[in-house]
């Protein structure tokens, strides 16, 4: 006990000088540790959350290697799994698709047929999923002949099976798909399962198939079955059309709506419907002896609202002049 209280003090600071900067040094190391932990503990490749097929994507346009995943997935679905599992891979293998480019490029036509082949699976949610992991690889083009083959099966699933989510899914397909002439005979047979969708309260459902239709519309060989298609509700579907041309009509005849002038796009509908190069009135005449007395009334409506705007209807020499609707005495 011979040190000075002094020294004691100095050495004491001293020590504590000693054990803050191990502390420090043991805080640091600490946090390094976490840090490296942080980074290795990432989530791992086969996570389907949206985050890490786009750090996937990412990764792929940094260093510009293949992540392997869809070749995961697409192997993941050979082996056998449940109908969550299915649809969960097809699900993922989508979302990969549509993301990893050159990846989805590299896949082969018995990748596509794989897909495919879980079109005949029992469970809907499986076929919905499988419709759409087809639909994203239709965006390249190497892959559109071989999911052409599936055409066919496509057409039987959305007119066999009411589900909406199937509609939609189906639809989407085939219209990304130049259809082969081939298909035709079974794309007749489901027109009336086409009808019965564009009634149906579903939205989506209706945009896609009457997409569809305009554009078979568009085949010589496929125009009568379209024209002459029933379904269910027959004539409702036409009726609702042509109470629509005829309040669109009625509107544009308006005092109010004339009061301004309008400048339409070359694409509109007005020019459709009511341009000079529409012959709207011509082909409404055909109509005129539909089976369903509703649709002649209405047909017959539109044609005199397209001739004779309502609020000059009361002068008859301003109804519009018409050479081409009616033959001379008829």
């Amino acid at each position: 006990m011979g040190k000075t209280i002094p020294r004691c003090l100095q050495q004491l600071d001293l020590r504590k000088s000693v054990v803050g900067l191990a502390t420090g040094a043991g805080a640091i190391y600490l946090l390094y540790k976490a840090i490296r932990a942080g980074i290795k503990c990432q989530p791992p490749l086969c996570s389907n959350s949206p985050i890490c097929i786009a750090r996937l994507a990412i990764e792929r346009e940094r260093h510009g290697r293949d992540s392997g995943e869809i070749r995961r997935l697409l192997n993941s679905l050979e082996c056998k799994q449940d109908e969550y599992a299915k649809s969960m891979i097809l699900h993922s293998i989508t979302r990969c698709v549509y993301l990893l480019e050159a990846e989805a490029s590299a896949c082969t036509t018995d990748d596509i047929s794989l897909v495919g082949e879980m079109l005949d699976d029992k469970d809907n949610s499986v076929k919905i999923q499988a419709l759409n992991a087809l639909k994203a690889f239709s965006g390249i083009r190497k892959f559109r002949l071989k999911i052409q083959e599936h055409s066919i099966k496509v057409l039987e699933l959305i007119s066999t099976i009411w589900d909406t989510e199937l509609h939609v899914a189906g639809l989407r397909l085939l219209n990304n798909l130049p259809l082969p002439d081939y298909v035709h005979p079974q794309l007749r047979r489901v027109m009336p399962a086409l009808m019965e969708i564009m009634q149906s309260d579903y939205v989506l459902a209706q945009v896609q198939a009457v997409r569809l239709l305009s554009y078979l519309a568009q085949k010589n060989d496929l125009l009568y079955d379209i024209l002459n298609c029933q379904s269910s509700q027959p004539g409702s579907l036409l009726f609702e059309v042509l109470v629509f041309a005829e309040r669109l009509s009625e509107g544009r005849n308006s005092g109010h709506y004339r009061a301004v002038k309008w400048h339409y796009n070359e694409q509109s509908l007005h020019e459709a419907l009511f341009g000079d190069e529409s012959r709207l009135a011509d082909r409404l005449l055909s109509l005129v002896i539909h089976p369903e007395e509703e649709v002649q009334i209405q047909a017959c409506k539109v044609i005199v609202s397209l001739q004779c705007p309502q609020d000059l209807g009361s002068r008859p020499s301003a109804c519009r002049p018409s050479h081409s609707y009616f033959k001379n005495g008829e």
